[in-house]
């Protein structure tokens, strides 16, 4: 190949690059949110769950017995005591002296992780429909270990009642009791 031809390939190559033969500017990407940094890294470590199984799993071939092994894998880096049932301080939520009773992912960590990895599931192209955090042997899982961990650890989980707030206006009658407003 003559030089100028050589030439000739690289300065049509670098022209191509540029459109008009104007400057691309660098695109600036906005830094992720904190959710969305979480939802991503838990996105990436549950791919690599599934690429470390013996055979590997594809992510086609999940299903909820994969996520349910996912969470007991997890379990191992918790740092929530959950006493045992023959433990001496089962049930008291601040025991006086240490215990061997494992130490587990907490229930509230777990339920937020489902939540994060059943969204990157339907951002990742998958429909709402077979979506294997979403089922309802999860959710049956999260309420047993929920209810187990409060047992263990004599903190009950109690819902939060919603306020209601009043609406405040010149027309308002919420104030008054229904007899009022009936004569």
């Amino acid at each position: 190949m003559s030089s100028s031809l050589q030439n000739d390939t690289v300065q049509g190559s670098s022209s191509s690059s540029r459109p008009n033969g104007a400057d691309q500017q660098p695109t600036v990407v906005a830094p992720l949110s904190r959710y969305e940094s979480q939802k991503k890294r838990d996105w990436n470590t549950f791919g690599q769950y599934l690429r470390n199984q013996t055979p590997p799993v594809s992510l086609s071939q999940c299903n909820f017995n994969h996520v349910l092994e996912f969470l007991r894998y997890l379990d191992q880096f918790g740092k929530t005591k959950v006493h045992l049932h023959g433990c001496i301080f089962f049930g008291q939520p601040d025991p006086p002296a240490p215990c061997t009773c494992p130490l587990r992912q907490a229930w509230g960590s777990l339920d937020a992780l489902i939540g994060r990895l059943r969204a990157a599931y339907e951002e990742h192209g998958g429909s709402p429909e077979n979506n294997p955090f979403g089922t309802g042997a999860i959710r049956v899982y999260l309420r047993e270990v929920k209810e187990c961990q409060s047992k263990a650890r004599g903190i009950p989980y109690t819902k939060k009642k919603k306020k209601r707030s009043q609406i405040k206006g010149p027309h308002n009658n919420t104030s008054k009791s229904f007899k009022q407003l009936t004569s």
